[in-house]
C-alpha cells in the first residue's frame, strides 16, 4: 500500500477507488496547498495527483524523494517540471481528450455571448433599464456567416469548427506553420487554441491584435499566457478590436482590481471550459487510473509525451 497525496477533492467516487487500493490524503480546502504545504504533504509520498494550480517544480521533486507517479488532473502539464521528473525517474501522467467538447461547446458559447452582448441584456434587466422593445438597442453581430479564424487547429480547435459549421461560418484553421496575418485581417471572430509554449507566450499582442478588424471579436479557452493582457485592455479601450471573450487568464484568479476587467466589451469566466459534471468525473477517472498503474509498476494509460 502506498501512500498518496491529492491536492484537492474531486468529482465523482474515483477517489474512492482510490482509498480502496492506497493510503490516500486529500486536500481539504477549496483553495490550493500553498507550496510549503504542498512540499510537507507530499514529502513522503510515493503518489501525486495533482490540478494546473498546483506548481511542481525541481525543489519540489528534491523535498520528495520516494515519489514514483504524478497524475496530473489537466489536458497538458504547464504546472509541472517535466524535464525534473523525467530526470527522477517519475512516471508523469495526464488527462487529455476528455474534455475536448465540453470545451468547444464554451468556447462557441463565448463566442455567441459577446458577439449578442447577453451579458449586457442579462444586466439591463437586473438593472431595470428594459423600458421597452427598442429597434437600436443592444444590437449585436451576426454569427450565421461569419468568418472564424481557429489558431491552434488541434482536437480543441477542430470542435469549434465543426460547430461554427452549423452556424454556416467560414473556417479559417491556422497552424503553426501558417501565416497569421492574412486571416486575422478576414476574420469577424478570432479562436485561440494554440498550447502555450515559449513561442506562443503573449503571442497576442499589440500586433497581432491591430491585425485584427476593428469589427472582430477574441475569444481565449486555451491558455492565459498567450494573451498580453495589457495589449488586449489597450484595444479594448482604443476600439482597436469589438470585444473578447476569455475564460483563461494570467494569473488564475485575476485580481479584482486588474486593469484589463475595467475594459469595456469583454467577459471574463472563472475557467470552466471543462465545467460539466460528466467532463470532472471522466477527468477524475482518467487521472486515478494513472495513478494505480503507475503505482503498480504498470504503463501509464495516458503518459504525458516528452
Amino acid at each position: 500500500m502506498a501512500r498518496c497525496f491529492v491536492t484537492r477533492r474531486l468529482p465523482g467516487d474515483a477517489l474512492e477507488r482510490l482509498a480502496a487500493a492506497h493510503e490516500v490524503d486529500i486536500w481539504p480546502k477549496r483553495t490550493p496547498p500553498a507550496p510549503e504545504e504542498l512540499r510537507d504533504r507530499v514529502a513522503g509520498a510515493e503518489g501525486l495527483l495533482c490540478l494546473l494550480t498546483d506548481r511542481i517544480d525541481a525543489a519540489l521533486l528534491d523535498a520528495a524523494p520516494s515519489l514514483r507517479v504524478i497524475s496530473n488532473y489537466a489536458v497538458g502539464a504547464d504546472n509541472i517540471d517535466v524535464a525534473a521528473a523525467k530526470a527522477r525517474g517519475i512516471a508523469l501522467g495526464y488527462t487529455p481528450d476528455v474534455l475536448t467538447d465540453a470545451t468547444a461547446d464554451l468556447a462557441f458559447a463565448l463566442l455567441l455571448a459577446i458577439a449578442r452582448r447577453l451579458p449586457e441584456g442579462i444586466a439591463a434587466v437586473r438593472d431595470g433599464e428594459w423600458k421597452t422593445w427598442e429597434p437600436d438597442w443592444l444590437l449585436g453581430r451576426d454569427v450565421h456567416g461569419a468568418t472564424l479564424a481557429i489558431v491552434g487547429p488541434g482536437r480543441i480547435g477542430r470542435a469549434v469548427a465543426r460547430r461554427a459549421e452549423g452556424f454556416g461560418m467560414e473556417v479559417l484553421l491556422v497552424g503553426r506553420d501558417d501565416a497569421l496575418e492574412p486571416a486575422l485581417a478576414r476574420a469577424d471572430f478570432v479562436s485561440l487554441h494554440a498550447p502555450l509554449t515559449e513561442a506562443t507566450r503573449r503571442f497576442v499582442d499589440d500586433a497581432f491584435l491591430g491585425a485584427m478588424k476593428t469589427t472582430a471579436y477574441l475569444v481565449n479557452t486555451a491558455r492565459g499566457g498567450l494573451v498580453d493582457q495589457d495589449a488586449l485592455a489597450r484595444a479594448l479601450r482604443e476600439r482597436t478590436i469589438a470585444g473578447a471573450a476569455l475564460d483563461v487568464t494570467d494569473p488564475e484568479p485575476l485580481p479584482p482590481d486588474h486593469a484589463l476587467l475595467e475594459a469595456p466589451s469583454l467577459i471574463v469566466l472563472p475557467h470552466l471550459g471543462s465545467a460539466t459534471d460528466a467532463t470532472r468525473e471522466r477527468m477524475a477517472d482518467l487521472a486515478v487510473g494513472n495513478l494505480l498503474a503507475g503505482l503498480a509498476g504498470e504503463p501509464l494509460p495516458q503518459e504525458f509525451p516528452g
